[in-house]
């Protein structure tokens, strides 16, 4: 007999034996498929970075250029990881992100406000949809000295650059979002009653996601690149930053630091690119655009 309390399943059958399987193979299992997924994302970028670093290092050790001037990973990382234990780094990069979040929220609003009007204003459309596409053709660079001269040489010219290079691919982005909706989606709202601001809000903004995601991450990358720009050319009273650390190590001729710190920019945006890509992938599969 097993003691009071303790319930013996040795003899349950049916679905009752089912239910009281015990869940700990259920939860293995769970974490085994996480961590298949997880290597299956890592070990591409893994093994492309480690191709790269090995092309830099055979590219050193051919003597193209001398080690002063393009050093190897060998001698890079070490200097990396130095600068990571500093906290002049991590100033720096908090003061780049602040800076990139301060004029990514406002160009996320022109962009929203301008491809909502331009996407269902047919005369605003032939009016600016060529000015919109010619204005995400337009180097950052171009608008800096205008910037300067309208702003001076404070963040707020950074942040006017930044804008105008991120606003008009969010807004394209919008734009062809809303330009791809299902039209019988359009009249099960109609149907429905959708009117003004609901309209937008439950329908057409909702079903335009998808690709205004990669509207998103376009405009991402045009004020990342912008940002990057006018922390090289407007330096604020020696504010520490990404770009015045790149300006300083090239004043310095000290190319490990300054290789150091483009490792930095390039894996903060690829941090951002993944979790862009993420959040496409969410919303293809919540919309049944992919698979499961």
């Amino acid at each position: 007999m097993p003691e009071s309390g303790v319930r013996d399943n040795r003899h349950v059958q049916g679905l009752d034996a089912l239910e009281l399987q015990p869940r700990h193979r259920t939860d293995k299992s769970s974490a085994a498929e996480l961590a298949g997924r997880i290597w299956a994302a890592t070990w591409p970028k893994a093994t492309a970075a480690a191709l790269v670093l090995l092309a830099w290092q055979v590219l050193v050790w051919s003597g193209w250029r001398s080690e002063f001037v393009l050093p190897g990973p060998d001698r890079v990382l070490p200097t990396l990881f130095h600068e990571v234990s500093t906290p002049e780094f991590w100033t720096a990069v908090q003061v780049t992100m602040r800076r990139a979040l301060a004029g990514f929220v406002p160009a996320l609003l022109v962009g929203v406000l301008i491809g909502l009007a331009v996407s269902q204003v047919k005369i605003l459309r032939n009016a600016f949809g060529s000015l919109i596409t010619g204005l995400q053709t337009m180097p950052s660079i171009v608008w800096f000295p205008f910037a300067m001269l309208l702003y001076g040489i404070n963040e707020s010219a950074i942040m006017f650059v930044i804008v105008l290079g991120a606003a008009p691919s969010i807004a394209g982005g919008l734009i062809a979002g809303i330009d791809h909706v299902n039209p019988s989606l359009l009249r099960a709202g109609q149907v429905m009653g959708l009117r003004g601001v609901q309209r937008y809000t439950l329908l057409i903004v909702p079903a335009a996601l998808p690709m205004f995601v990669t509207g998103l991450k376009q405009g991402w990358a045009f004020a990342w690149r912008s940002l990057m720009a006018g922390e090289l050319l407007v330096i604020i009273n020696q504010q520490n930053s990404i770009g015045w650390a790149l300006s300083q190590a090239r004043q310095l001729n000290d190319a490990e630091r300054l290789l150091s710190y483009i490792v930095v920019v390039l894996f903060i945006g690829t941090v951002v690119d993944v979790f862009f890509n993420w959040a496409d992938r969410a919303l293809r599969r919540r919309w049944g655009l992919t698979a499961p």
